[in-house]
């Protein structure tokens, strides 16, 4: 990390930025919201307020960008890519497009069922075990979220009635080599959840000065002597519908 992740380039301009593969659109929304499971864009892409408006490319294939009139307010949705790298070339791609305001959110792990259980997770700092990260903000073990998105957040999940808990999370590269002892020490250094993009993602929204807020849910649970899968296979697929509702209602707020 020394001699790596503390070199960190105070350019604004890239060799290859965004702009110059993102053709950006006049008539694109200012408010965008993404997640991670294809299930849950997919609960919402057959509603008759819904069309496709772009897509955005890789050599794993498109992916559609969607918009949906939600109390008649144009909002785009998209699919994030897993993992910090793909997530924040996405983010990169639809603020180029024209995005002005990003919710998103996705599953983690557990690492405080107490503290988690049950409840929406709204991220507070990230523990930056991940490379993408350190090439949009200088070298530091955590990143903060904006206190006044995170207010916004809770505020939405209040009006909603919906539990949460506020805390760090831990963004990792690596989800085959979350070992037993680096879950006690994140845990020991206050993270609740694991997960793969939260740290890259600020990053990425705070160099480009774009507000942004993200949430998470428990999919399965690592504060046990043995792992639990629990709901890793549907992936919040059971409770799409209160999901994606929130974060459009938190992206009409920030």
């Amino acid at each position: 990390m020394a001699t790596v992740f503390k070199k960190f380039s105070h350019e604004e301009r890239a060799f290859i930025n965004p702009q110059d593969v993102t053709e950006r659109n006049p008539d694109f929304p200012e408010l965008c919201v993404s997640t991670f499971s294809e299930n849950i864009i997919n609960t919402f892409t057959s509603l008759n307020s819904v069309k496709v408006i772009g897509e955005l490319y890789t050599a794993n294939g498109t992916i559609p960008i969607y918009e949906i009139l939600y109390k008649n307010t144009r909002i785009a949705f998209f699919l994030s890519r897993v993992g910090a790298p793909a997530c924040a070339a996405g983010i990169e791609e639809v603020i180029a497009l024209g995005a002005k305001k990003l919710v998103l959110f996705g599953s983690c792990g557990i690492l405080n069922e107490e503290a988690a259980n049950g409840k929406i997770i709204v991220p507070t700092a990230a523990f930056r075990d991940e490379g993408t990260s350190y090439h949009y903000i200088e070298a530091a073990d955590e990143i903060l979220a904006d206190k006044k998105s995170v207010d916004t957040l809770t505020r939405c999940l209040k009006k909603c009635g919906y539990p949460y808990v506020t805390g760090k999370t831990w963004t990792t590269d690596a989800i085959y080599r979350e070992t037993n002892s680096l879950i006690s020490e994140r845990r020991a250094a206050g993270c609740i959840a694991v997960e793969m993009e939260c740290a890259a993602a600020l990053a990425v929204t705070q160099f480009r000065k774009l507000p942004f807020a993200q949430f998470l849910f428990g999919a399965d649970n690592l504060d046990n002597s043995q792992w639990e899968p629990r709901d890793l296979v549907e992936y919040g697929l059971s409770s799409a519908e209160k999901y994606l509702a929130l974060a459009f209602e938190c992206v009409l707020e920030l």
